[in-house]
């Protein structure tokens, strides 16, 4: 997938998650992600700066119920939906994030708002939709972020002996969603948002809001989103090393894959990255069996891809 990109061409990648994507899921996972990179790749192209541009993306995955984020997250062991994301500016790197928010339909753009109107990175629970509140953003209902799906998965999970106990990073669902952008001033920026994992404890809080773990971005390096087993990405700061490997001196394909091996040599760790280096290469690798997610290439045409 490496490729180099103009001085002043923009690069865009996104991803929906890395995880066993089953084959009837395929199609609307690739539609998704599409969708998603055809709405960055627009702003772009119209000389909106990176953050607008991985945002927007963003809002799309989220309020598409394929995906565990926003509107489709899993619910807790509560019944609850606690959602995180994280939204990071790389010629700053200034970044915002929020964790725990339990009636935000896209807390990505409320992560943005705790970037640019607060002296903090990091908000949590009803702090954070307090916040939310007194910044004019609707907050919704449990109910608006449910899909049948996951309310039968929990009700399914429930009839489990041992379901309130940590199970491994197999099957289920970790359809995390993430964008990595770099515009036309070659300004860096990354984002990803979840719905958290099966069958977790109220309150639990993955690698996606944390800084350096779920996404990184610095204009010296290179912009990353991650997704997978979160307890094992925050293990290794999966965003920051794989800038790090960027910053040795790998393009962002060599970069994500080592990154990935790392992931699994150092802590058994399962999931998937993808990045924009400082020249605007992007890549993406996984060693889950599927990760979905879409680009563009050098010539400005959208690829949807499940395998890297």
């Amino acid at each position: 997938m490496p490729f180099a990109i103009s001085d002043k061409r923009p690069a865009l990648i996104v991803h929906g998650g890395a995880w066993d994507i089953p084959d009837d899921q395929v199609d609307a996972h690739l539609e998704g992600c599409r969708r998603a990179a055809e709405t960055g790749w627009r702003l772009l192209c119209e000389g909106a700066s990176a953050l607008d541009a991985i945002e927007a993306a963003v809002r799309v995955m989220e309020d598409d119920p394929t995906y565990n984020a926003g509107r489709g997250s899993h619910l807790n062991v509560a019944g609850e939906v606690e959602l995180d994301a994280l939204i990071m500016d790389g010629a700053t790197l200034n970044a915002g994030s929020v964790a725990v928010v339990r009636h935000v339909a896209n807390p990505i753009s409320l992560a943005r708002l705790v970037m640019e109107r607060t002296e903090h990175v990091l908000l949590a629970g009803q702090g954070a939709e307090s916040f939310a509140r007194e910044q004019g953003v609707p907050l919704c209902s449990t109910e608006a972020l449910l899909v049948g799906r996951e309310l039968e998965r929990w009700r399914e999970l429930q009839q489990d002996p041992n379901w309130r106990t940590p199970q491994a990073f197999g099957a289920e669902r970790f359809d995390t969603v993430g964008a990595v952008a770099r515009d036309s001033h070659g300004n860096l920026a990354s984002a990803t948002s979840t719905g958290g994992t099966p069958k977790k404890l109220p309150g639990r809080v993955g690698d996606s809001p944390l800084i350096g773990c779920g996404a990184y971005a610095d204009n010296r390096s290179g912009g990353v989103s991650a997704t997978g087993w979160g307890e094992s990405l925050m293990k290794v700061v999966m965003g920051k090393t794989t800038c790090d490997f960027i910053a040795r001196g790998l393009g962002a394909q060599h970069a994500a894959q080592a990154a990935v091996k790392l992931l699994a040599e150092r802590v058994k760790g399962l999931g998937g990255v993808i990045a924009v280096d400082a020249l605007g290469r992007i890549g993406a690798a996984h060693n889950t069996p599927c990760m979905a997610h879409a680009y563009v290439t050098a010539e400005g045409e959208i690829v949807a891809r499940i395998k890297c």
